[in-house]
C-alpha cells in the first residue's frame, strides 16, 4: 500500500516539473496579460465539464475573493455555474452550446477566456474557443497531453505532458494557483522601500 501512495506522489511531482519547465515562460505570459485585462477593466472568464468544472469554479474564486492577499475583488466568472443558464440552453439548443452561448452574450473585447479540457475533446468547450477567436479574444488552454491537437486553437496554450486524467487535473489546479498568486503580484506588490 505504501508503495502505491508513494508511487501517486512521485508520478504528480514528476508530471508538474516536466510541465513548469516547458511552460514556465507561457505562465509569466498569461500572468501579465491576465493583469493587464483587469487594469483595464475586463474580466476573466472560465469553463470546463466535470472536474475541470470545479477547476473553473475554484480558480475564479480565488480571483473574486482572494488568493493570499488582502485586496479588492478581481472579476472572474465561471461559466459552469449557473443550472438555470446551463439547463436551459442545452434543452432548448444543445449541450455543446452550453458555453458558446453564454460567451457570446457575456465577453466583451479585451475580456480573458479560460478553457479547461482535460481530454482535449470536449465539444462544448471547443464551441466554445471558435467563439472567443471570432470576437478576438485572448484564450487560454489547460489541456492534457491527448489535447495537443486543438492547442494552436487557443492564444496561450498549457498542454500537461500526461494522458492520466488525475495527473493532468492535479496540474492544471497548480496552474491556477500559480496564475492567482503572480497576478496579485503584479497588481498588488507593495512599492519596494529605497
Amino acid at each position: 500500500m505504501k508503495e502505491k501512495i508513494l508511487k501517486e506522489f512521485k508520478e504528480s511531482i514528476s508530471v508538474k516539473e516536466k510541465f513548469i519547465q516547458e511552460h514556465l515562460d507561457t505562465v509569466i505570459e498569461v500572468s501579465k496579460a491576465i493583469a493587464n485585462a483587469f487594469n483595464e477593466g475586463n474580466k476573466l472568464i472560465l469553463f470546463g465539464n466535470g472536474g475541470s468544472s470545479t477547476d473553473a469554479s475554484h480558480i475564479a474564486a480565488e480571483f473574486v475573493n482572494r488568493f493570499k492577499r488582502e485586496r479588492p475583488g478581481l472579476p472572474a466568472i465561471a461559466l459552469n455555474t449557473d443550472m438555470a443558464v446551463i439547463t436551459s440552453i442545452a434543452n432548448d439548443y444543445d449541450y455543446s452550446e452550453i458555453f458558446s452561448r453564454q460567451l457570446k452574450s457575456l465577453a466583451v473585447e479585451g475580456d480573458i477566456v479560460v478553457a479547461i479540457t482535460t481530454s482535449g475533446h470536449s465539444a462544448n468547450v471547443l464551441k466554445a474557443m471558435e467563439v472567443a477567436k471570432k470576437k478576438k479574444l485572448k484564450s487560454v488552454l489547460f489541456t492534457g497531453a491527448k489535447g495537443e491537437k486543438i492547442a494552436a486553437k487557443s492564444t496561450f496554450s498549457f498542454v500537461v505532458p500526461s494522458d492520466n486524467t488525475p495527473r493532468i487535473q492535479e496540474t492544471h489546479i497548480t496552474l491556477g494557483h500559480v496564475l492567482c498568486l503572480m497576478v496579485e503580484e503584479i497588481l498588488f506588490e507593495e512599492p519596494r522601500k529605497k
